[in-house]
Formats: C-alpha cells, sequence, structure tokens
C-alpha cells in the first residue's frame, strides 16, 4: 500500500551504518516517502537525552543509496527533533518508525533506550510511532523475521490507525520466521537489572568501570507481559506512552493536599 502522499521518518539509535537500520528502511519504502535521519556513531543506552552543551552537526549521508539520509552528530531524541523543526519543518510526518534496534527493549528497557526514545519524542509530537527491536546484540544477526513481522505491523497501523496511542514498543524474538508463533499485544513486564561494576586499572594506574548486570524478571507466570510473550515465542507489542504518572496512587498521597503544612 505504497503511497507517495506519506512521509516516513526513519531513525534508530546504533548509528546510519547499522544493520537494523537498512532492514526496516528496506520495509518502510513499500509504504511511502522515506527520510533518514539517524546518529552518526552508535548511541545505545542514550535513553531521552538531547543535546544542550554543543553544537549538533548535521551531514547528509550517501551510503544509503537513492534515500535522503542524514547523519547527525546527537543523540536519537536530536535526531527526530531535528526532523520535525529544521528538514521537515511544515511538512506533516505520517510515521515514524525507529530501529531495527539491536537487542530486546522489553521490560524496563524502554526507559534507557534510544530506539525507543526517539520514536517516543515522535509521538510526543503526535506522530505515530513504532519501535522495533530484536533479541540479538549481533552485528550479523539475521533480520528475515524481524522484516516479515515489522512490514505486517505497519501495514496493520497505517490502515487501522493509532488512537488511544500513538507509540507502540515492538520485540521480536531471535527466531525464524515459522518458529515464531505470531504477535501478542500485551503490557510492558515487571523487570529490572540487577546491575554491578567490573573495576580494572588503565595503562596509567587508574582506576576505571565497566557496567554489567542480569536481566531479572519479576512477571508471575502469564501471558500478559512482553517479557512472557517474548520467552514463549511471540512478537510482542506493547502500546506505551510519556505520561509517567503513577494514577492509582493518587488517592494515596492525599494527605498531602494540605495548602499549608506546618512541621
Amino acid at each position: 500500500m505504497y503511497s507517495e502522499d506519506r512521509l516516513i521518518l526513519v531513525t534508530n539509535d546504533d548509528g546510519i551504518t547499522a544493520p537494523g537500520i537498512s532492514a526496516l528502511l528496506e520495509i518502510a519504502q513499500k509504504f511511502g516517502k522515506v527520510i533518514v535521519v539517524a546518529p552518526d556513531k552508535p548511541q545505545s543506552g542514550q535513553g531521552h537525552a538531547i543535546t544542550i552543551s554543543e553544537p549538533i552537526r548535521l551531514k547528509e549521508n550517501h551510503m544509503l543509496g537513492d534515500i535522503e539520509a542524514y547523519e547527525c552528530s546527537g543523540t536519537p531524541v536530536d535526531c527526530v527533533k531535528l526532523a520535525k523543526s529544521v528538514l521537515l519543518k511544515n511538512r506533516k510526518i505520517d510515521l515514524c518508525v525507529s530501529g531495527i534496534n539491536h537487542g530486546s527493549n522489553a521490560g524496563i528497557n524502554i526507559i534507557y533506550s534510544g530506539t525507543m526514545s526517539a520514536a517516543m519524542e515522535a509521538s510526543i509530537d503526535g506522530i505515530d510511532s513504532i519501535g522495533f527491536s530484536l533479541t540479538n546484540f549481533s552485528h550479523s544477526a539475521d533480520f528475515s523475521a524481524a522484516k516479515h513481522y515489522a512490514e505486517i505491523i505497519i501495514k496493520q497501523v497505517l490502515e487501522n490507525g493509532m488512537d488511544k496511542s500513538q507509540l507502540l514498543n515492538v520485540n521480536i524474538p531471535y527466531l525464524t520466521v515459522d518458529e515464531i508463533k505470531g504477535i501478542k499485544v500485551c503490557e510492558q513486564g515487571a523487570a529490572n537489572w540487577s546491575e554491578g561494576f567490573l573495576e580494572a586499572k588503565d595503562p596509567r594506574g587508574n582506576n576505571y568501570y565497566w557496567l554489567t548486570g542480569e536481566f531479572l524478571d519479576h512477571n508471575p507466570v502469564n501471558d500478559k507481559t512482553d517479557i512472557w510473550a517474548l520467552k514463549n515465542g511471540y512478537v510482542s507489542v506493547v502500546p506505551s506512552w510519556h505520561n509517567l504518572t503513577k494514577f492509582d496512587a493518587i488517592k494515596e498521597f492525599s494527605f498531602l493536599n494540605n495548602e499549608k503544612i506546618r512541621v
């Protein structure tokens, strides 16, 4: 369902040369006019960081053939901000797709993810946005199944629209197309990183630290979460949002609703 009037912004956090963005471009081109704005280097784990202490550089990139593409010296969120406010100013972006990320962004990973933060930044301005991730970190990973399901999801979203949530967090298990059982729309799983740091010394004798960690799943055994879906061979789709209010706790803290509390 290609439409020359449809404008699709493609971005990522692994950098403009990453295999994942080439895979996503292959699919996005089937649906409309594509513009790429992506970091000029890997920016994984940047979350919703923006650049405010130095200038941001934007340079046209010709490595992607006939596709209009730009590399950005800033973060994934910087890429989307520049696309919206500079490159595509006064033009309607119909869809933003981010990825395909090397590694899962299920559970709490959405907080740290540059891939998802780029998509989230677009959704803040009312742009329908999807972040795609593959549960494999290898540079040589096979993106066949990821492309297959990215095409299905993009097609369905364009046909049916995104009303109650304009942000989807999509994670694809590293399996073949035939091995994947299907797509499951679910909730963000309760999981977190148990972190540690490896300590060592550089050649000058100074200490440095390297972040390590283990991803811990705290969910009961049920089929409601993205963690469960991925473990059981499903593509997980989590409708997400940027309002971090814990709504069911507002009443709990009603004791603070006093204009003057004296100690």
